[in-house]
């Protein structure tokens, strides 16, 4: 694996949006879930409230918004995935 791994979803061939692959893994886990629970977070709220008048387009783009930071947060369970794989296959 790569010492810098870009995240999903950059369609380019310079990536300035990286995670360092070899970051220590409370780091990487501590960054996942900060991601994904504010993404959590942000879901209850729209969800527990009882009127929504939203324009398409807002909820369109609160939706891609979203997905950023859910997919950054899966991009960091990838690597910390791989690297506990890594550490079970070296025993």
């Amino acid at each position: 694996m790569a010492r810098y791994m870009p995240i999903t979803g950059i369609d380019n061939n310079f990536h300035s949006l990286v995670i360092d692959t070899e970051a220590p893994l409370d780091v990487l886990h501590d960054t996942a879930a900060y991601r994904i629970s504010a993404v959590t977070q942000l879901l209850e709220n729209l969800a527990l409230r009882e009127e929504t008048h939203s324009d398409t387009v807002i909820l369109q783009d609160f939706a891609r918004v979203l997905a950023i930071a859910l997919r950054d947060g899966c991009d960091l369970l990838d690597v910390i995935g791989r690297r506990l794989q890594a550490q079970v296959s070296a025993l």
